[in-house]
């Protein structure tokens, strides 16, 4: 019997349930125009800056949100308009009504978002995951690409990824879905930083928030078994639009030597490496990467 109430006890306190949509956006929403219906989606968008410049479209990471770019956003907006989203099923996007998070249907997304903004033609700014999602666009769509800016993409296979294959999701990532302690969250997101500082609690506290809206740690999950990379070599080599890496050379989620391979198979790109910076430069060196990222784009 007092094993059994150990148990229980422990099982309650380790739950962790959804929070609801409501108080999330009471948190982290700006103004309510920033949730749009775009084709099937539902859509947190941030679009700011100058209306008339040209166009900077940002997509953020695997399990990220719009959030992370706060610093580049404000940077940029002087100069260009900035066009923010949460990608579904993350942040305050809801999930994706066919369930259906592979590359594709996010290029078809992007296109839809575009269209209904206004924009033919755009630079593209991602990172990891969503900068796997920006190089693909640019070389499927380079009528449609103006520059394009990749923060530690992802796309070459490490890591667990086979090219052709699936990742296979190991069964304890599925108790996600229920158990989701903060203090394991934040043991998580420490191996995406390299300073000792980082994440700050106010950061971990609104990863581990928006981790808790409704259906998205399952999208999560979704999104995660249905990606398969394929060999990047023939879509890189397609990319003519100027290009910029950023990386941080303490990059332990992507390996900064990835940056290497990227070099060589997009021409005439270049590199804007930063020493002691993780996975995030965004956020971990957030004015060095904008001035970067901003003469870029001039």
């Amino acid at each position: 019997m007092l094993l059994a109430s150990l148990l229980t006890l422990l099982s309650l306190w380790l739950w962790t349930p959804d929070l609801p949509r409501a108080e999330l956006q009471a948190r982290y929403l700006a103004q309510p125009s920033d949730l749009r219906s775009v084709g099937p989606w539902r859509l947190h968008v941030r679009d700011s800056g100058l209306r008339d410049a040209r166009a900077v479209f940002v997509i953020p990471g695997f399990g990220s949100s719009l959030h992370t770019w706060v610093a580049w956003a404000q940077g940029l907006a002087a100069t260009h308009r900035v066009i923010r989203l949460d990608l579904p099923g993350s942040g305050l996007s809801d999930p994706d009504p066919a369930q259906d998070y592979r590359d594709e249907r996010s290029l078809a997304l992007i296109v839809a978002l575009l269209d209904q903004l206004g924009v033919q033609r755009a630079s593209l700014v991602g990172h990891s995951m969503g900068g796997r999602i920006a190089w693909t666009f640019a070389a499927r769509h380079p009528e449609r690409t103006e520059r394009l800016v990749l923060v530690a993409p992802d796309g070459f296979a490490s890591f667990g990824f086979t090219y052709g294959q699936a990742m296979e999701v190991p069964a304890s990532w599925r108790l996600m879905r229920h158990v989701l302690p903060q203090a394991v969250l934040r043991m998580s997101l420490k191996s995406a930083y390299a300073q000792p500082d980082m994440p700050d609690d106010a950061r971990v506290r609104r990863y581990h928030d928006l981790l808790r809206a409704p259906g998205a740690r399952q999208a999560l999950l979704e999104r995660l078994s249905q990606t398969v990379l394929q060999e990047p070599w023939p879509l890189l080599r397609q990319i003519r639009a100027p290009t910029l890496l950023v990386w941080g050379e303490a990059d332990a989620m992507i390996p900064f030597e990835h940056a290497r391979d990227y070099l060589q198979a997009i021409g005439g790109s270049r590199l804007a490496s930063f020493a002691g910076v993780g996975h995030l430069p965004q956020e971990e060196a957030e004015q060095a990467s904008l001035q970067a990222v901003a003469d870029f784009l001039r």
